[in-house]
């Protein structure tokens, strides 16, 4: 879709007005960029905190509303209300007390910006495509968290899945591409009430996803949390909306080729995820 289209939120407009973009400008041309990589470069190489990164501005970033531009890339969850609180976020003040550590030394660099940059360096230094990232995020206010409930349901199939990301204006290839950060990470039950990891490497970001999913033989099973997972041979463990890839024809046919092509997979995720930190930020939107 033509995103220059999406109506821009009151934040935006008012970003548009004048005042507070200029400022963002001002603040951003202060920030050391690549100093700022360098620091989230050994964070994640000393903590092993990279897949906690991804989610985290993933979380942020998906929140997004194409119809009314609300949600997306803006900070919201570093508030002890809102989005903080939501159940899909549980455990998330884990990845923000990482890199709150970073931000004393780049002040002036938004919450939305740093986050969606760690993501960007944990992808890459765990072996992932590099992404293309541009800073111009903003930071809003305490009260411009959206309702629960906007971020996909682990137990659900492709209609809940199309609902979410659809949203989002993403289509189904994207929805499949950006599933494949799973290759990376684990499921934590405390947090999620899922357990387990999802590949055998769980800090290598590569195709091992697709081609598990395809190739294990996977049996559902009810967890202690009574959630649905499945578990392999090799004891990873996939949730009901990974499966539900493998049963719609439209999602089944990209999983099989990012299990071929990996840099297909590499080069397709690279650009969803691009498109995912930048979804209703003024900064890249506007005409």
């Amino acid at each position: 879709g033509n995103t220059s289209q999406i109506p821009m939120s009151k934040r935006a407009a008012e970003e548009k007005s004048g005042s507070p973009n200029k400022k963002a400008k001002a603040a951003e041309a202060s920030v050391d960029f690549d100093a700022l990589r360098s620091e989230l470069t050994d964070l994640v190489r000393e903590k092993n905190c990279g897949p906690i990164l991804i989610r985290l501005s993933w979380h942020d970033a998906g929140t997004f509303k194409a119809a009314d531009g609300s949600g997306g890339p803006r900070g919201c969850m570093r508030f002890s209300t809102g989005e903080s609180t939501h159940g899909a976020n549980a455990g998330l003040g884990v990845a923000r007390g990482l890199v709150d550590g970073i931000k004393k030394n780049f002040p002036s660099v938004s919450n939305a910006d740093l986050w969606s940059l760690a993501a960007v360096v944990a992808i890459k230094e765990m072996g992932g495509p590099a992404i293309s990232w541009r800073p111009g995020r903003t930071d809003s206010g305490e009260g411009d968290s959206v309702e629960e409930g906007r971020l996909p349901d682990a137990q659900q199939a492709c209609p809940h899945l199309r609902d979410v990301f659809h949203r989002m204006t993403f289509s189904d290839q994207d929805i499949v591409a950006l599933s494949g950060a799973h290759s990376v990470g684990g499921m934590h039950m405390d947090r999620s009430g899922h357990m387990g990891d999802w590949t055998a490497r769980r800090f290598n970001f590569d195709n091992s996803y697709f081609e598990d999913l395809l190739n294990l033989k996977w049996v559902k099973f009810t967890n202690d949390k009574g959630n649905v997972q499945f578990k392999s041979e090799r004891g990873t463990f996939m949730l009901p909306s990974d499966m539900a890839l493998l049963d719609d024809k439209k999602m089944l046919c990209w999983v099989q080729l990012y299990a071929k092509d990996e840099a297909r997979f590499f080069q397709d995720f690279a650009a969803a995820f691009t498109k995912l930190q930048e979804l209703g930020v003024p900064a890249f939107h506007s005409a």
